[in-house]
């Protein structure tokens, strides 16, 4: 990390007004505080426990519903909606579900109908989703403009109405949300960084976009990888079993209790990153192994080659979580230490993702609810494995389409749903 700073940029496009594609600057690093610690820092993410529980049982009780009606499940429409919910009531104290879900149907529409080379192109765009604060024009895509325009349209119009909606009436959800923070910035006089409105449309777009879809490709993977090893399906629910029982559902505060569960999920973030590419860009030139690398130089970390290194990794193409229980040998800090320069599903130093401790929570609790609460059919004897690049992220090639049989009997199951209420 010896030159973590100067690396610190992801400066791809000088104008845009997002945080996480900002360069590392003022700006950044006013952002990054502000997040964290109205967002994503421990008393942060204590304060908005009971909106993941919430809707952790939401998630929880329309899979029983589609277990008594015999319905197969898309694992990535269901977990989309339950990541979705969480992020956006974190946000705005809306669901995903209500208004936000139409916009990004509008996104998936155009882009599904849209051919092969304009797919990739617009599958591009919306990563960065810069596009919603610029002029089309400026990036010479004018063939594209209609396309683009309406789904930017759309999402503009639904960002506007929740603004207004907060400045109208702030706290309006009985507590402070993320718009309710960034208004107030936006508003007040005396902030370290006076942000605009661009500044806080394009944080949302980038939050609700980048962070429910790497959550949501993480859930998919990591689901498909213990359907389809049913020894570690059962020594997971032994763990979950002894430590939760089956009169409530798992919780956060339960985590700490489950190691093996978080070594599935560390095992699936490794084997299949949500974004196996990180960029950065040199803010000044420096010699690196004797190489001089100039200033403006762009760098990207294949992070998918580095998590499946056989150098660094044994078996590195199995899943295999046993690999992250915690030794008692001696030496355990020089070996964490070691790992962390080669487990790196969110990055590192000062560019890594704030989130990442949301995510290995909302990760946890909602693979160990499935595994917990469902048996899970497929059709066939394995689940198909094959995958294909969306823009920067490795999602399945297919759907994961599972049928949930609920596990536990009816008077378990009223129980449990009264507990929860």
């Amino acid at each position: 990390m010896t030159h973590d700073v100067n690396i610190s940029s992801r400066n791809l496009f000088s104008d845009a007004s997002g945080f996480f594609t900002a360069p590392y600057g003022e700006y950044f690093k006013f952002m990054k505080k502000l997040i964290v610690t109205n967002m994503f820092g421990p008393q942060a993410l204590e304060h908005s426990r009971s909106i993941r529980a919430d809707e952790l049982e939401r998630s929880y009780m329309n899979l029983v519903d589609k277990a008594k009606k015999k319905e197969s499940v898309d694992i990535k429409k269901e977990a989309m909606e339950l990541i979705g919910n969480i992020i956006c009531r974190m946000s705005f104290g809306r669901r995903f579900t209500e208004e936000i879900g139409e916009a990004d149907s509008v996104q998936g529409s155009v882009i599904k109908s849209s051919g092969t080379k304009k797919k990739m192109i617009l599958e591009i765009l919306f990563f960065f989703e810069i596009l919603l604060f610029r002029q089309v024009e400026k990036l010479g895509i004018s063939l594209f403009k209609k396309d683009i325009t309406a789904v930017l349209k759309k999402l503009n119009e639904l960002l506007e109405k929740i603004l207004l909606e907060h400045k109208e009436k702030p706290n309006m959800n009985g507590y402070n949300d993320m718009m309710d923070v960034l208004l107030s910035v936006y508003e007040g006089e005396n902030a370290d960084y006076k942000i605009t409105k661009n500044h806080i449309k394009a944080f949302f777009v980038e939050l609700i976009f980048g962070g429910i879809d790497t959550n949501v490709i993480t859930i998919q993977w990591t689901m498909a990888e213990i359907v389809n090893n049913p020894i570690i399906m059962e020594r997971l629910r032994e763990e979950i079993d002894s430590v939760v029982g089956k009169s409530r559902l798992i919780q956060e505060t339960d985590l700490p209790n489950l190691p093996y569960l978080q070594a599935v999920i560390k095992e699936g973030l490794r084997l299949h990153p949500p974004v196996p590419q990180i960029l950065r860009e040199f803010q000044q030139g420096c010699k690196i192994g004797g190489f001089f690398v100039p200033e403006k130089t762009k760098l990207i970390v294949n992070l998918y080659a580095v998590m499946r290194d056989p150098d660094f990794w044994e078996d590195p193409l199995e899943f295999k979580p046993e690999r992250f229980l915690t030794s008692s040998r001696s030496g355990q800090e020089e070996e964490r230490n070691e790992q962390a320069m080669k487990y790196l599903p969110f990055g590192g130093g000062r560019r890594g993702c704030p989130a990442s401790k949301l995510s290995y929570m909302a990760l946890g609790t909602t693979i160990g609810m499935m595994v917990q609460c469902f048996e899970w059919r497929i059709i066939g004897e394995k689940v198909n494995m094959d995958d294909r690049y969306k823009c920067f992220s490795k999602t399945m090639a297919h759907p994961l389409t599972l049928t949930p049989v609920t596990r536990l009997s009816n008077l378990e199951l009223k129980n449990l749903v009264n507990l929860q209420t």
